[in-house]
């Protein structure tokens, strides 16, 4: 089933427990090991893979076992600097170190000397 505007919130919440049962399976763990790396209860695993509402917090411990977290980079793109950051940055432009051969000019022309003969 893929996941669309036109499910219901819990047809989504039963979805993603299904896929997260099966991803539990493949790795393969047991519902209480699952619980046991996450730092969550048994009680909360089941409750997200048969689609019931459990805190953020449990299923990002859930989803950072099973090496799913990645998948919230699907959501959005990461967030850029922001328009102030760009003003800043526009004022300040980088100037580039000159190059040796440049000074090696100076230095041919003019011979180094001490300084103190007159």
């Amino acid at each position: 089933m893929n996941l669309d505007t036109s499910l219901t919130d819990s047809a989504v919440l039963e979805e993603l427990g299904k896929r997260l049962a099966r991803a539990r399976i493949a790795a393969p763990l047991t519902q209480a090991e699952l619980a046991d790396r996450a730092a969550v209860g048994k009680r909360t695993v089941e409750r997200i893979e048969t689609g019931k509402s459990v805190q953020l917090i449990s299923l990002i411990r859930v989803l950072r076992v099973l090496d799913l977290l990645e998948a919230f980079d699907a959501i959005g793109p990461e967030e850029g600097p922001s328009p102030m950051e760009m003003l800043e940055r526009r004022g300040k432009v980088r100037r580039r170190v000159s190059s040796r051969s440049s000074r090696a000019k100076n230095v041919a022309e003019k011979p180094w000397a001490w300084g103190d003969e007159r």
